[in-house]
């Protein structure tokens, strides 16, 4: 009886490795502490490898973010599918899933996007400007979700609540499990109930 031949899996391309180390070292450490030697060394690679893919280490930070963007984008639209027509519910259901993160999750560090603004001072580093259109987005999409909650003055809402997402951010990294973001969908809940008429 002849052996089944399996697949042959090839392994993950130069630039998949360099992408995915950058993503953890840059995540857990931050971008500007970490060097590329750190980068290749990780990825298992030679720096000629990894510029033949990216430019500059700014073109690798600004990659690292766009994929982040895409896993925080993928999270977000989850909530948002599991109570269709109910943005109340869905804010909040991504809320409780934020504060969940961020107290159980040891390697937890907040957003990379906001990290990013902070590391990046800088308003035409490649890195800001990825993040900060992320913001930008996050923005219209909590007025949008407000204004479909009904409240009275959705800008004031939806800032609201990217403040609350942007202080989770903050405090997860500052605080322990017990801080303040275990509150977060609660908070979200007051704030809501505040802005919109019942």
């Amino acid at each position: 009886m002849a052996k089944e031949q399996r697949p042959k899996i090839s392994p993950p391309r130069a630039a998949d490795r360099i992408r995915r180390s950058a993503r953890e070292l840059f995540y857990h450490q931050g971008i500007r502490a970490v060097g590329v030697d750190a980068i290749v060394a990780e990825a298992g690679v030679t720096k000629p490898s990894l510029y033949r893919t990216f430019a500059s280490k700014d073109e690798l930070a600004a990659t690292y973010l766009r994929d982040y963007e895409v896993e925080f984008w993928r999270r977000f639209d989850a909530s948002v599918q599991a109570h269709p027509d109910d943005p109340r519910a869905q804010i909040l259901d991504y809320f409780t899933g934020l504060a969940d993160r961020a107290a159980n999750t040891p390697e937890y560090r907040g957003c990379g996007l906001t990290n990013a603004c902070i590391e990046y001072p800088e308003r035409d580093h490649p890195a800001r400007l990825v993040s900060v259109a992320n913001k930008r987005k996050v923005r219209e999409r909590l007025i949008d979700m407000a204004r479909r909650m009904g409240a009275r003055d959705p800008e004031m809402l939806g800032g609201g609540l990217q403040l609350l997402m942007e202080g989770a951010y903050a405090s997860s990294q500052l605080l322990e499990a017990g801080g303040p973001t275990q509150h977060l969908a609660a908070a979200a809940a007051c704030l809501i109930d505040a802005c919109v008429d019942k």
